[in-house]
């Protein structure tokens, strides 16, 4: 299954729903291009909703690191939803859990950039 994303618009804030494996080859290049893309658009609230994701490898973690560091880097904040209990676990067993925040839906999300 190859990784798809579907970006839209809550105010102010860009929201990229997930769906699929982020994995080295062509589920790392469509991560990195969307977060490049919105950095070159100005955009710079982002939420990834990572509840369609069935499988992240070693690679497409390093790519959630870089969109985030990015997007850090550009003014910008990436923030992550939906995680499945198997991402929580490779989470917080590699302290990603430290660098992102993670919170357990959208509204809440969207409240955070306020």
């Amino acid at each position: 299954m190859s990784l798809n994303l579907n970006t839209r618009k809550v105010n102010d804030v860009t929201v990229i729903d997930v769906s699929g494996r982020i994995t080295l080859g062509e589920g790392t290049s469509v991560m990195r291009d969307a977060v490049r893309d919105l950095i070159t658009g100005g955009h710079r609230k982002v939420v990834l909703n990572l509840a369609e994701v069935s499988y992240i490898d070693s690679s497409g973690f390093g790519e959630l690191v870089d969109g985030y560091t990015s997007l850090t880097k550009a003014g910008g904040t990436l923030k992550l939803i939906g995680l499945t209990e198997r991402v929580k676990t490779l989470m917080r067993m590699t302290n990603l859990d430290k660098v992102f925040e993670v919170h357990e839906d959208e509204a809440q999300a969207l409240r955070s950039f306020a």
